[in-house]
């Protein structure tokens, strides 16, 4: 995050002294006397931080116009003005035109600190709720194959009930992707979307995280802290990979959940709190219940609608699309000239063994984008990571599978064959015909050979 603040002031010594106290606890000033260097200022590089005079001698714009120019052309730019003649009404005007704050002179480089280290908190938490919202706008489900029209069907059905859902799936799924389309769909899609990562929750900050607390409850000097549920509030709170949260921890997690509302430490007062609860998991909650670890009560409250996400094995007529989506993506971050990726290649990532899912799957064409540097073409079989053509071809490779060098070639070829059909099958969601046209087989004669070989269309 940048620590670059422009104070705009015409008196010299005003801003040295400013400048001095900014730098003295790691902030790095620039200084301004005009409104034309202001606004060359901010146009050559956007500060974190506008320190504004409202009177300026000598200057084309006062700060108050300054401050409606910033407004107009850098909207998240936060401004703190300043003057040695203000009045309440003022200050009430620099705050209605969209200052953060109003400062008289001569102040105190206490309060100018505390000024300063609010107003950059509040950029930030800006930016974050910006990106949230911008994230939250962009995700998507990529694929058109029968379990992925089923899911989008599910999302739009649940997203408006306002029901806690809990969303299980294996690792690297898109769970979170799921979650923030159910977030989309619902009446609190202007509202928040806070994800609290149950497995990074410390023992000893629990209460902090999600309650917050009073100024001093931590530390003499330390400020109040908002904790999630209050982020939360008005709309969805994800407690993700649910069943990482600590035993102790899922009581206080229930009992906010049932009363909807809290004290935060260090206070006395109660909060009541709006939120829509989401939780993902990638274990089997049942059997963790069994075993103690998950809170029978709990689970109820966050199970009203269960929605289950299919592995990539399930999908994978989805590879394509989701390898050119991930193609493209990564071509957009990294900076470098997307590919195409050769059918020979795409082949293998539809055949090949997904531990990690769709998230390993975004990986892998990183990968294969990286690695291609510059090179012409599509990407074939050798721009593959290795460990992917070897998890593909080891039921076909006879030096990997000793099981064919013990067998009579007739044994073999039949064992081959129901291998590498079963393989197209899967590689083409159980479709004949696609499956008939890629191996070079007429239709009929490809259901004679899957029957031949106890194969069904939907193995």
């Amino acid at each position: 995050m940048s620590k670059e603040v422009l104070i705009v002031d015409d008196e010299a010594a005003i801003r040295e002294v400013v400048a001095a106290v900014l730098e003295d606890e790691g902030y790095v000033p620039r200084q301004a006397a005009t409104s034309d260097e202001a606004l060359r200022e901010v146009a050559r590089k956007p500060p974190a931080l506008l320190l504004l005079d409202i009177w300026l001698e000598g200057s084309r714009m006062d700060g108050v116009q300054i401050l409606d120019h910033v407004r107009s052309s850098n909207p998240s730019l936060p401004v703190i003005m300043f003057s040695g003649h203000g009045t309440i009404e003022t200050a009430v005007a620099a705050i209605k035109k969209g200052a953060l704050d109003f400062i008289e002179k001569p102040f105190k480089s206490d309060r100018l600190l505390v000024a300063v280290e609010r107003a950059m908190e509040l950029s930030r938490l800006r930016r974050e709720n910006e990106e949230l919202r911008s994230r939250a706008q962009k995700v998507e489900l990529i694929g058109g194959s029968p379990v992925m029209g089923k899911l989008r069907a599910t999302i739009q059905r649940v997203g408006p009930t306002g029901s806690r859902i809990l969303i299980s799936g294996p690792p690297g799924s898109g769970k979170e992707v799921v979650a923030r389309m159910i977030h989309k769909q619902s009446r609190r899609a202007d509202g928040p979307f806070v994800v609290l990562n149950c497995a990074a929750l410390a023992p000893d900050r629990v209460d902090v995280e999600l309650f917050g607390c009073e100024p001093g409850w931590l530390a003499p000097e330390q400020p109040r802290v908002i904790g999630l549920l209050e982020r939360a509030d008005g709309g969805t709170l994800l407690l993700d990979e649910v069943a990482d949260m600590p035993l102790d921890t899922q009581g206080k997690v229930l009992r906010a959940l049932q009363e909807r509302s809290f004290t935060r430490p260090g206070g006395n007062n109660r909060r009541e709190v709006d939120v829509r609860v989401l939780a993902t998991t990638n274990r089997d909650l049942q059997a963790e219940m069994t075993a103690g670890r998950f809170r029978e009560d709990l689970f109820y409250r966050i199970n009203v609608v269960p929605v289950e996400l299919p592995s990539l094995a399930e999908h994978r007529t989805d590879i394509p699309e989701l390898a050119r989506h991930f193609m493209t993506v990564a071509s957009a971050e990294s900076g470098l000239q997307p590919h195409e990726i050769a059918d020979d290649a795409m082949a293998v990532l539809q055949t090949a063994d997904w531990p990690g899912d769709i998230r390993q799957l975004r990986n892998t064409i990183e990968w294969m984008l990286i690695m291609a540097g510059e090179q012409k073409g599509p990407i074939g079989l050798a721009g593959l990571p290795p460990e992917l053509t070897d998890s593909a071809a080891r039921g076909m490779d006879p030096r990997a599978n000793g099981e064919f060098v013990s067998m009579p070639l007739r044994e073999a070829r039949e064992q081959f064959e129901r291998t590498y059909l079963q393989a197209q099958l899967q590689r083409f969601g159980g479709n004949i015909s696609r499956t008939a046209n890629f191996v070079g087989m007429e239709r009929s004669a490809l259901h004679r050979k899957l029957k031949t070989l106890g194969l069904h269309s939907d193995d």
